[in-house]
């Protein structure tokens, strides 16, 4: 008998039929002496709409009132999936976050998990009882309720794994695997049988769409198992693990790409010390996330710089850096919403030399310009125009040798 975290994403379980079929398969799982907990996400689409109306009404919403608004999607889903289960004759219940409680920080919008007390769910599983957990959202010290941010589901089952001790975590998807980059853009992507912990930290945190970066970060951290599997295949997936696990290492694992990026430059910042702390003070006060940085230093004693964020923080990191302009004292700032950034992913890159170079090359002879470089000790990430993404992703995953023949 193990202990099993089963987590569903938005379109496994996008109509009545659909969570019929999840239902199924967490029948069976039961049936064969398992215990099992389920995590869900909202229905596909309805997030979305969710987000939309938030926005409609108020583009600088109150995140806290945000939260409530989102977090019902999930509870949605969770009570159709348990009425789903009881009329299979499986005994189940639905628990919101706060039920539970997964208890979070205060950051409305993006909390992160600071604790779950997963003791009752333990003692109900023990009795045979399915435990259907909401996803995307806890408990805030305020007593409120908050959301984890996009694709926070992930980030919930996996925690939920680790507080339950739980022997893996398998996170259903609409994809049956982890692929060497999107197969919608590039016919010939691999499926991976395996991969570490920090290549697909490093795929997730550059715009991979099959799990969640803050997932990928827990799992690592706690040592938990963590399957990708598709909720409409009965094929294998892809295990993420330690990289002890994996015997032959590639010098590439993955080329990844995200369009989600808005660059900013902040021109004619005073050459002085602090005045890095004084952007990006203001940015980390405001919540939001910066990715790639570039600083160029001009004659005349003052300088530019260059970033990215996520392109839905765009109006959040305008208006933090507005409210500080008579601190930071600069001219203006410029926006770029048709960026994409492109990153190339290995644990062999450790080990061999030109990985950068051959990118480089590569991009320069099909005329793409770069605007931005960042690297990691396994990772080279650009950005480009967002109308050369998909020129760039295959012509780098033929360079690296990783069509399938």
């Amino acid at each position: 008998m193990a202990r099993i975290v089963m987590k569903f994403g938005g379109t496994s379980v996008a109509d009545l039929d659909r969570i019929r079929n999840v239902a199924r398969r967490v029948q069976r799982e039961v049936e064969a002496g398992h215990q099992v907990a389920v995590v869900v996400s909202a229905m596909s689409g309805t997030t979305n709409q969710l987000v939309s109306w938030c926005q409609s009404l108020s583009p600088l919403h109150d995140a806290r009132e945000y939260d409530v608004v989102l977090a019902t999607g999930e509870q949605i889903t969770t009570g159709l999936l348990a009425i789903a289960l009881q009329d299979l004759g499986v005994e189940a219940r639905s628990w919101a976050g706060w039920q539970v409680p997964i208890q979070t920080d205060g950051a409305h919008g993006k909390a992160r998990i600071a604790s779950i007390d997963g003791a009752e769910l333990i003692r109900r599983m023990g009795l045979g009882q399915v435990a259907v957990v909401a996803g995307f959202q806890g408990l805030g010290p305020d007593y409120r309720i908050t959301t984890l941010g996009r694709g926070g589901s992930d980030t919930s089952a996996v925690a939920l794994a680790a507080a339950l001790g739980a022997d893996r975590c398998d996170i259903y998807t609409d994809v049956d695997g982890v692929y060497t980059t999107d197969p919608r853009i590039v016919a010939k992507a691999r499926k991976l049988s395996r991969i570490s912990y920090e290549e697909m930290l490093e795929l997730a945190s550059v715009g991979a769409k099959v799990l969640q970066t803050r997932s990928v970060e827990l799992a690592m951290k706690e040592k938990v198992r963590v399957q990708v599997l598709s909720s409409f295949e009965d094929r294998p997936g892809t295990l993420v693990v330690d990289e002890e696990e994996i015997v032959e290492k590639e010098v590439v694992t993955g080329i990844a790409y995200s369009r989600d990026e808005a660059k900013l430059t902040v021109r004619r910042v005073p050459d002085r010390p602090g005045i890095a702390a004084a952007v990006f003070g203001a940015l980390a006060s405001a919540n939001v996330n910066v990715d790639m940085i570039v600083q160029n230093v001009a004659e005349d004693g003052t300088t530019d710089m260059t970033f990215t964020v996520g392109r839905s923080d765009l109006p959040r990191a305008q208006e933090a850096l507005s409210h500080a302009r008579q601190e930071i004292g600069y001219w203006e700032i410029l926006a770029d919403t048709n960026v994409a950034k492109i990153s190339v992913v290995g644990i062999g890159m450790r080990s061999h030399a030109g990985i950068a170079s051959r990118m480089f090359k590569t991009l320069a002879e099909k005329g793409i310009n770069i605007q931005v470089i960042s690297t990691s000790e396994i990772k080279v990430s650009i950005l480009i125009a967002a109308d050369y993404t998909e020129l760039a992703v295959r012509s780098l995953h033929t360079a690296y040798g990783l069509d399938a023949a």
